[in-house]
């Protein structure tokens, strides 16, 4: 396997059913060949044919790629979690993520 998306659910209660938490994954060698892209476009679709009304997730502020790839598919940038992860042993900020499906 050399990428993957999946959209898990945001929380358990149902206030919140049609919210997923979204991840991405392609293999370090495959970079920039549009997989992400494409893996994302996808889970967007489904998303969008399940019903759901919202993406969500956090990105390491660095993580350009990973950012320029939501805004690119629409996603917006609504805030950012201080000190949200220790990663390493250090902490780490957040930036928070989102897309409304089928606006």
């Amino acid at each position: 396997m050399v990428g993957w998306a999946s959209a898990p659910p945001y929380r358990e209660r149902e206030a919140y059913e049609g919210v997923r938490e979204f991840s991405v994954y392609v293999d370090r060698s495959r970079r920039g060949e549009g997989l992400g892209r494409a893996a994302m476009r996808a889970l967007i679709s489904e998303c969008g044919a399940r019903g759901y009304w919202k993406l969500v997730s956090r990105i390491f502020p660095e993580n350009e790629p990973s950012r320029a790839l939501c805004r690119a598919l629409g996603f917006r940038e609504v805030g950012v979690y201080r000190r949200h992860a220790k990663f390493d042993g250090e902490w780490r900020d957040c930036v928070i993520v989102e897309l409304l499906l089928n606006d």
